[in-house]
């Protein structure tokens, strides 16, 4: 039996998936938007193709995907990308070109697919290889069947400080606040609706649950873990590497 992390029917530890794993994301539809510059990084390449432990980011992100079975997944890249050829996974993906915008590369990933509305469709950061498999699957378990779809997050547990000029202006209530991470995942015609409508608005927003929430809905927060970091800067990346060193990803 191989164990290669490319056999997604095993876990990058090696041992076989169990059988709820290996089918967690059945009949469900996964876009990855991966067209994004990553500036604040200051590498020569996109972020999602830099190397933790001798693979790339990406690569780590398409094995946790891969490994719960979706029924699609397509994968968003920006237009002249040619590296994401040499990324093992990418085989699996239907690849499709982005837009400047985060909006933009989403609403072109949702387009690859066949336009269900009841469809589920989740998305999921490029530069999130420490997702765990149990958050995934507890997501779809509980927003797979709300009204409003959900999306992972943790609650804000530092003290938030408002600032002016370099000054403090005030201390930030935390009651209540959650940090939204990825993945989301919402019913498609939901989704496509609420992009059609936040770009004749001429809003913008940084994840998808905010698309909803300007559509009148309330997505479910489902509680994940903090180290579902998002990998920004140099500092993200070592501490990405640590992470997956200690879930055995990444020895």
């Amino acid at each position: 039996m191989s164990t290669s992390p490319y056999d997604y029917g095993v876990t990058d530890t090696g041992t076989l998936r169990a059988p709820m794993e290996r089918h967690a994301l059945s009949g469900i539809s996964v876009v990855i938007p991966a067209a994004g510059a990553g500036r604040r990084m200051g590498s020569a390449v996109a972020k999602q193709y830099l190397t933790i432990a001798g693979r790339t980011i990406l690569e780590i992100t398409l094995g946790r995907i891969l490994g719960l079975g979706p029924d699609r997944l397509v994968l968003v890249v920006s237009e002249g990308d040619v590296l994401y050829r040499n990324v093992p996974g990418t085989e699996h993906c239907e690849i499709v070109i982005g837009g400047e915008a985060r909006s933009d590369s989403v609403r072109a990933g949702l387009r690859a697919l066949p336009p269900e509305d009841d469809r589920l469709v989740m998305i999921h950061d490029a530069v999130r290889p420490c997702v765990r498999t149990s958050d995934i699957i507890q997501l779809v378990k509980i927003a797979g069947t709300g009204e409003a779809g959900g999306l992972l997050a943790v609650p804000v547990v530092d003290t938030l400080k408002s600032g002016v000029g370099g000054r403090v202006d005030r201390t930030v209530d935390r009651t209540g606040l959650w940090q939204a991470q990825t993945p989301q995942l919402f019913r498609y015609g939901q989704l496509m609706a609420a992009l059609a409508s936040a770009c004749r608005a001429g809003e913008t927003v940084t994840d998808e649950a905010a698309l909803l929430e300007l559509a009148g809905f309330r997505p479910c927060l489902v509680q994940g873990h903090r180290d579902n970091i998002k990998i920004t800067d140099p500092a993200d990346l070592a501490m990405a590497e640590l992470v997956l060193a200690a879930q055995g990803v990444c020895p």
